[in-house]
Order: structure tokens, then sequence, then C-alpha cells
């Protein structure tokens, strides 16, 4: 696995650094249908859009999954008044995410949070799915994936439920093997929650910022 910093300088990182400094950095959020920490997600990009003073254009796409899942958190209408673009998932391939990524008009792709099914699918290269088949052809262009599984390690979580209450889950070896597996990816980034990523987000816009 690459250090995390590595493809900044390098032509890995997926727009070469003169372009940066002339155009708006553009990153694409994925969401799948995880709900554990899926509030903190969301204040988190919210923040990090706010830091960057707009300098950063976040493009939003769903699984039908997560379409789903924000509205049962009722943060659907939160995360559209936020992000001026937020697609979902047709197929696969609709939106044409995959080609966009291929294409270099995202520094990156950002999947957070990642559920275990998006995780396990994109360890063994299975793209059937509108974020599993844009974060393959990501790799397959050089083009970095940044990606927070909700499945972290072998653990007992609480994850918050709409109603306020706490649902208490287990990660299994089985999930937390393949973010190991995961973890040694090429171009692949993985963040265990997204104070982590929040972190790492800020430390790669200082090296980028116009």
């Amino acid at each position: 696995m690459l250090s995390l910093w590595s493809f900044i300088v390098s032509d890995g990182f997926g727009v070469c650094m003169s372009e940066v400094k002339t155009k708006k950095i553009k990153v694409a959020w994925g969401i799948t249908g995880a709900g554990d920490k899926i509030a903190e997600v969301v204040e988190t990009m919210k923040d990090l859009q706010k830091q960057t003073g707009g300098a950063v254009e976040f493009d939003v796409y769903l699984s039908k999954a997560a379409d789903t899942m924000l509205k049962f958190y009722r943060l659907d209408g939160e995360v559209r008044q936020s992000f001026s673009k937020v697609w979902v998932e047709q197929d696969a391939n609709s939106p044409f995410l995959a080609g966009v990524v291929q294409s270099r008009k995202y520094a990156f792709l950002l999947i957070m949070p990642a559920s275990s099914n998006t995780v396990a699918k994109i360890v063994n290269s299975i793209s059937d799915t509108l974020l599993t088949n844009a974060a393959l052809m990501s790799l397959k262009a050089f083009v970095p994936v940044w990606i927070m599984p909700v499945d972290f390690k072998e653990n007992i979580i609480y994850t918050k439920l709409p109603n306020g209450k706490d649902l208490k889950l287990r990660v299994r070896k089985e999930e937390a093997d393949q973010v190991r597996r995961l973890q040694a990816t090429e171009d692949v980034y993985v963040f265990e929650d997204p104070s982590a990523v929040k972190v790492a987000f800020l430390d790669w816009y200082r090296q980028v910022k116009p």
C-alpha cells in the first residue's frame, strides 16, 4: 500500500498540480446504505465544505440503499440542501460516475460510510453497483479511493437509531478481515471514523489548495 500522501506528488493523484492551482477542486462523495455514524458523516462533510471556503466542491452520489437510509434517518433533505449536486443510483453505470472518475474530473472518490457489502465487493472486484463500479474503475485509472467502513474491526458497536435509541451490533471477524484486505489494496486509503477522514482531508487540502 502506498503512503497516504505519496499520491499528492505523483500523477496517481488524479489531477496535475497546475490544474489544482487554477480550477475548483472536485471530490466525489459516495454514500452507501450503512446508517452507522451517518449523522456525524453528514456534519463532517458540511464542515469540510465550510472550511475550504467553497474551493472544494463535493458531488454526492447515493446508492439506492443510501437514498432509503437517509430518508429513514431524516437526513435526505439536509444533504440535498447542503450540497448542490446529488445523484441517486439507477444502476451500476447510471449516473455515469465510473466514466467520470476515469476521466479524472475528481481528485479522488470518497465512500463514507461504506457498508460491509460495499467493502467486500470492492475487495473481490465485484462492480455491480454504482459505487463499487466507480471505485474499481477509479483504481484502474490510478485515481485514489478513500473509504470509511462502518465495520472496521472486531468489536461491539452501538449505533444511533432515528428515535435516539442505541442499537447494539457485533462486527464479526469476517467483516473485519475484508477491511484488512482493503487496507492492503494499492491506492486505497482506509479510515476508521469521520474524524480521521476530516484530519486527513484538511492535511491533503493544505497541500493542494489554490
